[in-house]
């Protein structure tokens, strides 16, 4: 269990995966028009990202945001916070960034790391409200990424 708040998230298993899937369509399909192309999160193969990172659900409801993070040797990536539609501007999102700070600190990791759209200002703004800095922009052939970083301060 990750606990931040009153937030519980448990661990997915299997039995979560159509759910997953289905949250994170739902979750970015408002960024696909704003992008002018397909979100990342939607372009992956997610038995390799239920294989290779921590995919964790809301552990008391169904499932109503969905936190991928990818532990690192020097920092934690949060690859993907999605909330379903019907829950955002509900504090969901919030809590799950709270998480991964907790979640870091209990990897003994003092950084927490994400990237989104450079397009997709309000969620830089959003994620600057809550105590991330842009690192770097980074240009593709097909868009742009802004990457950001928060340092978590002193681990105890």
């Amino acid at each position: 269990m990750l606990i931040a708040g009153d937030l519980v998230l448990r661990r997915a298993t299997s039995a979560d995966f159509d759910g997953v899937i289905a949250l994170q369509r739902a979750a970015y399909a408002r960024n696909r028009g704003l992008l002018g192309v397909e979100p990342m999160p939607l372009m992956v193969d997610y038995e390799t990202i239920f294989r290779d990172y921590e995919v964790w659900v809301t552990a008391d409801r169904a499932i109503a945001g969905v936190l991928i993070l990818e532990p690192r040797a020097d920092d934690l990536l949060i690859w993907s916070i999605a909330t379903d539609p019907t829950n955002q501007k509900a504090g969901l999102g919030h809590a799950m960034l709270a998480a991964a700070d907790a979640r870091a600190r209990e990897l003994g990791l003092g950084t927490v790391r994400l990237y989104t759209g450079t397009v997709l200002r309000h969620l830089v703004d959003w994620y600057a409200r809550n105590g991330f800095a842009i690192e770097r922009i980074e240009e593709l052939s097909d868009r742009s990424l802004t990457h950001m970083v928060k340092h978590l301060g002193a681990l105890s």
